[in-house]
């Protein structure tokens, strides 16, 4: 198996995607690890694919999945992890947002085996914010993480950073049964991993706003359904389960 699997989810990335790629595949190189590059085209309609396609005698470990219509970022990251065959499985947003120089931290944990699932936090005192986001945009997040503590996820601060590294075994189950193709995917993928007894690192990260974001507050109204959808889907398997220890 490969050592590292690294998934980029891209939607229309042709103008942003070229320099992670090729920092990526830098980084990883002077490291003398076994890697490899995953890009889930989820159904873009300008050239990311040839674009990409392009970079594979640059990168040889690169590899391209397209899908025909674009289905959500969920969608493309599940693809990924399930077709990666690395140890351990990082996804990362297309504009490296939170650079390469990064990984380090965040594997850490999942090197030394203390943790099954490590990711990268924007909110916690150590992080160190670049860029930030316009203001408007702070305080949507803010509230919307205050919500989704109280509701789903107490204890995690940043769920929506796109910057996650998982074990095999973790990625393999948790991915397995993810439904939510929208970009509330993290909040599903990280309650699962709760509900499956996976330990959950959050760490601190340098983190720099792009304002090409396609994060929309018009997304809002799909996420919050979403949200109690994966609460009304946990609590209905944890009492299946109940009753199955019980008979």
């Amino acid at each position: 198996m490969k050592n590292i699997s690294i998934i980029f989810p891209a939607y229309n990335e042709a103008e942003r995607i070229g320099p992670t790629l090729k920092s990526f595949h830098n980084y990883l190189t002077a490291k003398n690890v076994t890697f490899e590059i995953i890009v889930v085209d989820d159904g873009s309609t300008d050239n990311t694919i040839k674009y990409v396609e392009s970079l594979q005698q640059e990168i040889p470990n690169l590899i391209v999945i397209p899908s025909e219509k674009n289905s959500g970022k969920g969608h493309a990251v599940r693809i990924g992890m399930l077709a990666a065959q690395g140890n351990i499985r990082l996804f990362s947003d297309a504009d490296g947002s939170t650079p390469v120089e990064e990984m380090a931290k965040v594997l850490e944990p999942l090197v030394l085996e203390t943790a099954d699932i490590s990711i990268g936090s924007r909110y916690l005192a150590l992080s160190e914010i670049a860029h930030a986001q316009p203001y408007f945009r702070r305080v949507w997040s803010r509230f919307a993480n205050r919500v989704v503590q109280k509701i789903l996820l107490p204890g995690i601060v940043d769920p929506h950073c796109g910057f996650k590294a998982f074990t095999a075994e973790a990625a393999t189950k948790i991915f397995s049964q993810c439904k939510i193709d929208e970009w509330s995917f993290d909040l599903e993928v990280l309650t699962l991993a709760r509900s499956l007894h996976f330990r959950i690192n959050e760490i601190p990260v340098k983190w720099a706003n792009d304002e090409r974001s396609k994060g929309r507050i018009s997304h809002l109204p799909r996420e919050i359904s979403n949200l109690y959808s994966i609460r009304k889907r946990l609590h209905k398997q944890n009492k299946e389960f109940t009753i199955l220890q019980a008979s």
